[in-house]
């Protein structure tokens, strides 16, 4: 027989990632609808695809969703609306991955 079976301990990392998971604002939720959006200014979603809507943070990305979903229509990038241009907007919380709650 080799030892006695005690459970483990939570080490200090695994409770320092699990107290960050817990008071850092990913962007979901309601803290993250307007950033998700388009609405704020300072919001990662830039330009919105006239095909189906769908929101991306540049060009790149929403060429690359383009020719995923839409190949049989070209891809025209003056038809790309800009979200930030029609919803000058400024959001007084932060972006997300700022800290959202002091709670721990």
């Amino acid at each position: 027989m080799t030892g006695k079976a005690k459970p483990k301990k939570h080490t200090a990392k695994e409770i320092a990632s699990k107290i960050d998971a817990a008071t850092t604002n990913r962007g979901g939720g309601k803290a993250g609808q307007s950033d998700r959006t388009g609405i704020v200014k300072g919001g990662h979603a830039k330009y919105e695809c006239p095909h189906c809507k769908i929101t991306a943070p540049d060009i790149k990305s929403m060429e690359i969703h383009h020719e995923a979903k839409h190949p049989k229509v070209p891809f025209d990038d003056s038809k790309l609306s800009n979200l930030h241009a029609t919803h000058a907007v400024e959001c007084s919380k932060g972006k997300p991955g700022v800290r959202g709650s002091f709670k721990k």
